[in-house]
């Protein structure tokens, strides 16, 4: 089973985004906003993909705070984890061309989810581009 890491800090949507990449998806589906967490399971290959939301209220590196953006450069710029499918969610979709450019991310997705098939489907297209 691919497991897909979620980088959010609502747990709101933590919970939807769980029940549909579980329920519609059948793919495992694991929390951090813990940004050396985010880092251990990346390089670990504990992650198939990783879903990053953009704004990240409660996440710190090395003392100083970073958004989901920040992260995804770390992720893209390691060799051990360039390889592995990041794909930003978040609700500022005028900024999304800007927001790939700048982060290096395979993908993106608007917040709030309303097609849930279209949100797994995008997805497991990700997946099975590894």
């Amino acid at each position: 089973m691919k497991t897909v890491l979620v980088v959010e800090d609502d747990a709101n949507n933590w919970r939807v985004f769980q029940k549909i990449l579980t329920k519609r998806g059948g793919l495992a589906a694991r929390l951090s906003e813990n940004v050396e967490e985010v880092m251990q399971i990346a390089q670990s290959g504990e992650a198939d993909l990783i879903l990053m939301d953009v704004s990240l209220s409660n996440s710190r590196y090395q003392g100083k705070a970073v958004d989901g953006i920040t992260i995804a450069q770390m992720l893209k710029t390691n060799p051990k984890t360039a390889n592995l499918p990041v794909i930003l969610i978040t609700a500022h979709v005028g900024d999304r061309k800007n927001f790939l450019a700048q982060s290096g991310a395979d993908g993106f997705i608007a917040k709030p989810v309303l097609d849930q098939q279209e949100f797994v489907n995008q997805i497991l297209a990700k997946l099975s581009n590894e």
